[in-house]
C-alpha cells in the first residue's frame, strides 16, 4: 500500500481527540495549520485528509481514503457500503426524537399521521417513521434543529444530543431513542476481509493508546517482607514485575500497571507497608 490515507473531520472536537489520538498512538503528524488539507507522517506512511464529517463515508466508499474517523450517527444517515473497522470510546451521543414539553405525547406511539418532523438526518428519520408505520412530513435542515419547534415550524424533531441540555434549553422532551452513537473507524466495502498491514499496525496501535488512557506506571521500593501483601492490591495486568536493588537485601522494586482511579488508594497502602521512592508516570501505550 502506497502511503495510508485517512480522512478525518476537519473540526471541532471529535477532530482534536482523533487527531490526538493519532499521535499518541505514535504516528507523529505535524500540527496542523489553518489552511492545511492534509498532513503526512515524516516516513510518508500515513497521510491524514481533513474532510467535513458528513462527507468521511463518501470519501471511504469511494476508495478516496483507505479509512475514516467518523460518527456512528454520520455513518447511519449516509446508507453507503463501508466497513465498520472498530468502535471508540468518544463522540458519544444518541438518536431522538423530541417534542414540546407540554405536548401530551410521551412515546412513539402517540404520535398522529401527518407530522412536520425537522431533522438533519432525513434517512434516518425516514427510515425510523416507516418502522412504527407512522406516516410523517420530513424537513431537512442543518443545524438550529431544536428551535424550531417553539418557533412553530414543525411539530417535532429528530437529532443527536449527548447530554440532553440544549434540548431542555429549548423546552423540549425526549419521547424515544432511536440509536446510541459513538466515533467509530470505516474503512473501505471490503477492506476487513483482508486487512492491509498498515491498517492493522494502525487499529492495534490506537487500540494501545486507547487502553493505556486508564491507567498508570507505577513503581516503588517496599520491604521484602511486605512483597505478599502488595500483590493482593496491585496484581497489575497479571502481577508485579519484581527486581532487586543494588546492595540491599531487605527491599524490592515492584513495577505495575494500575487504573488511574486506584493510584490514591494504592500509595496510601504502600506508605503503610513503608514503601518509598514511589514514581507515577502516564502509559502513552499498553499492548496486550
Amino acid at each position: 500500500m502506497n502511503g495510508l490515507k485517512i480522512a478525518i473531520p476537519n473540526k471541532g472536537r471529535m477532530s482534536e481527540d482523533i487527531f490526538a489520538l493519532l499521535n499518541q498512538a505514535g504516528l507523529n503528524f505535524p500540527t496542523k495549520g489553518e489552511r492545511n488539507l492534509s498532513v503526512k507522517t515524516q516516513n510518508g506512511k500515513y497521510e491524514i485528509i481533513f474532510v467535513r464529517t458528513k462527507d468521511i463515508p463518501n470519501f471511504v466508499h469511494a476508495g478516496v481514503c483507505d479509512i475514516g474517523f467518523t460518527g456512528q450517527d454520520i455513518v447511519n444517515e449516509c446508507q453507503l457500503e463501508v466497513d465498520n473497522i472498530l468502535p471508540l470510546d468518544f463522540g458519544k451521543c444518541t438518536m431522538v426524537v423530541a417534542v414540546k414539553e407540554e405536548e401530551k405525547y410521551d412515546n412513539i406511539k402517540d404520535l398522529p399521521n401527518g407530522m412536520k418532523i425537522a431533522t438533519s438526518f432525513p434517512n434516518v428519520a425516514k427510515k425510523y417513521f416507516n418502522e412504527h408505520g407512522k406516516k410523517v412530513e420530513i424537513a431537512k435542515v442543518e443545524g438550529a434543529t431544536e428551535i424550531m419547534p417553539r418557533m412553530g415550524l414543525v411539530d417535532a424533531i429528530v437529532d443527536i444530543t449527548s447530554s440532553g441540555s440544549t434540548l431542555k434549553a429549548n423546552k423540549l422532551k425526549i419521547i424515544d431513542k432511536i440509536f446510541d452513537s459513538n466515533a467509530v473507524i470505516i474503512g473501505r466495502p471490503g477492506i476487513t476481509k483482508e486487512i492491509p498491514e498498515e491498517i492493522e499496525a494502525l487499529v492495534r496501535a490506537i487500540k494501545s493508546a486507547i487502553d493505556a488512557r486508564d491507567k498508570k506506571y507505577l513503581m516503588a521500593h517496599i520491604p521484602k517482607t511486605a512483597l505478599d501483601e502488595v500483590k493482593t492490591f496491585l496484581p497489575g495486568l497479571s502481577s508485579p514485575t519484581v527486581t532487586t536493588l543494588h546492595g540491599n537485601d531487605k527491599a524490592v522494586v515492584i513495577h505495575v500497571v494500575v487504573d488511574k482511579d486506584k493510584v490514591y488508594e494504592s500509595i496510601d497502602k504502600l506508605k503503610g507497608l513503608g514503601a518509598s521512592g514511589i514514581l507515577i508516570m502516564t502509559v502513552d501505550q499498553m499492548i496486550r
